[in-house]
Protein backbone atom coordinates (compact mmCIF):
# COMPACT_ATOMS: atom_id res chain seq x y z
CA UNK A 1 0.00 0.00 0.00
CA UNK A 2 2.74 2.41 0.48
CA UNK A 3 4.42 2.33 -2.75
CA UNK A 4 0.94 2.59 -4.41
CA UNK A 5 0.19 6.06 -2.15
CA UNK A 6 3.75 7.29 -3.17
CA UNK A 7 2.84 6.56 -6.80
CA UNK A 8 -0.51 8.68 -6.56
CA UNK A 9 0.83 11.33 -4.65
CA UNK A 10 3.90 11.34 -7.48
CA UNK A 11 1.56 11.69 -10.55
CA UNK A 12 -0.71 14.41 -8.22
CA UNK A 13 2.32 16.58 -7.95
CA UNK A 14 3.42 16.32 -11.37
CA UNK A 15 -0.10 17.06 -12.78
CA UNK A 16 0.27 20.14 -10.31
CA UNK A 17 3.61 21.32 -11.62
CA UNK A 18 2.69 20.82 -15.07
CA UNK A 19 -0.82 22.56 -14.96
CA UNK A 20 1.22 25.73 -13.39
CA UNK A 21 3.62 25.66 -15.85
CA UNK A 22 1.14 25.80 -18.93
CA UNK A 23 -0.99 28.72 -17.25
CA UNK A 24 2.29 30.32 -16.98
CA UNK A 25 3.48 30.13 -20.60
CA UNK A 26 0.10 30.95 -21.74
CA UNK A 27 -0.36 33.91 -19.78
CA UNK A 28 1.56 36.10 -21.90
CA UNK A 29 0.33 35.10 -25.08
CA UNK A 30 -3.10 36.83 -23.58
CA UNK A 31 -0.49 40.19 -23.15
CA UNK A 32 0.82 40.15 -26.65
CA UNK A 33 -2.57 39.52 -28.16
CA UNK A 34 -4.18 42.42 -26.30
CA UNK A 35 -1.05 44.31 -27.06
CA UNK A 36 -1.97 43.42 -30.78
CA UNK A 37 -5.16 44.47 -30.68
CA UNK A 38 -4.51 47.66 -29.73
CA UNK A 39 -1.85 48.54 -31.76
CA UNK A 40 -4.23 47.49 -34.70
CA UNK A 41 -6.91 50.34 -33.08
CA UNK A 42 -4.50 53.05 -33.52
CA UNK A 43 -5.05 54.88 -36.98
CA UNK A 44 -3.09 57.32 -38.98
CA UNK A 45 -4.38 59.72 -40.96
CA UNK A 46 -2.54 60.03 -43.98
CA UNK A 47 -3.96 62.90 -45.53
CA UNK A 48 -1.75 64.60 -42.13
CA UNK A 49 0.96 62.53 -40.89
CA UNK A 50 4.89 62.39 -41.01
CA UNK A 51 6.61 59.65 -43.05
CA UNK A 52 7.68 58.83 -40.14
CA UNK A 53 4.39 58.18 -38.25
CA UNK A 54 2.75 56.72 -41.30
CA UNK A 55 5.96 53.89 -41.49
CA UNK A 56 5.27 53.32 -38.01
CA UNK A 57 1.94 52.50 -38.34
CA UNK A 58 0.91 50.60 -41.28
CA UNK A 59 2.34 46.86 -41.70
CA UNK A 60 4.45 46.83 -44.42
CA UNK A 61 5.48 49.73 -45.03
CA UNK A 62 8.73 51.62 -44.55
CA UNK A 63 9.85 54.97 -44.73
CA UNK A 64 11.00 55.04 -48.31
CA UNK A 65 6.92 54.48 -49.07
CA UNK A 66 5.57 56.26 -46.44
CA UNK A 67 7.68 59.28 -47.92
CA UNK A 68 6.35 58.59 -51.25
CA UNK A 69 2.54 58.37 -49.60
CA UNK A 70 3.41 62.52 -48.38
CA UNK A 71 4.70 63.02 -51.90
CA UNK A 72 1.90 61.82 -53.62
CA UNK A 73 -0.22 63.80 -50.82
CA UNK A 74 1.30 67.22 -51.56
CA UNK A 75 1.37 66.97 -55.40
CA UNK A 76 -2.24 65.57 -55.81
CA UNK A 77 -4.13 66.93 -52.83
CA UNK A 78 -5.67 64.90 -50.32
CA UNK A 79 -6.25 61.17 -50.71
CA UNK A 80 -10.39 61.15 -51.05
CA UNK A 81 -10.53 57.02 -51.01
CA UNK A 82 -8.53 54.56 -49.14
CA UNK A 83 -7.85 53.09 -52.51
CA UNK A 84 -6.25 55.86 -54.47
CA UNK A 85 -3.32 54.94 -51.92
CA UNK A 86 -2.67 52.10 -54.38
CA UNK A 87 -1.63 55.12 -56.80
CA UNK A 88 1.57 54.88 -54.40
CA UNK A 89 4.65 53.12 -55.78
CA UNK A 90 5.29 50.78 -52.81
CA UNK A 91 1.57 50.45 -52.31
CA UNK A 92 0.01 47.80 -53.30
CA UNK A 93 -3.83 46.08 -52.85
CA UNK A 94 -2.06 43.35 -50.39
CA UNK A 95 -0.26 46.12 -48.64
CA UNK A 96 -3.67 48.06 -48.54
CA UNK A 97 -5.71 45.16 -47.31
CA UNK A 98 -3.08 44.85 -44.12
CA UNK A 99 -4.02 48.17 -42.81
CA UNK A 100 -7.55 48.95 -43.72
CA UNK A 101 -8.15 49.47 -39.96
CA UNK A 102 -5.33 51.78 -39.36
CA UNK A 103 -6.02 53.88 -42.83
CA UNK A 104 -7.64 57.33 -41.95
CA UNK A 105 -8.42 59.99 -44.30
CA UNK A 106 -9.40 62.27 -41.59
Amino acid sequence: MGILLKRIVLIFTTAVAFSTIVLAVAEPADETRSLAITADYQPVNVNKASAARIAAAMKGVGLKTAKAIVAYRKANGPFKTINELTEVKGIGVATLRKNERVIALE
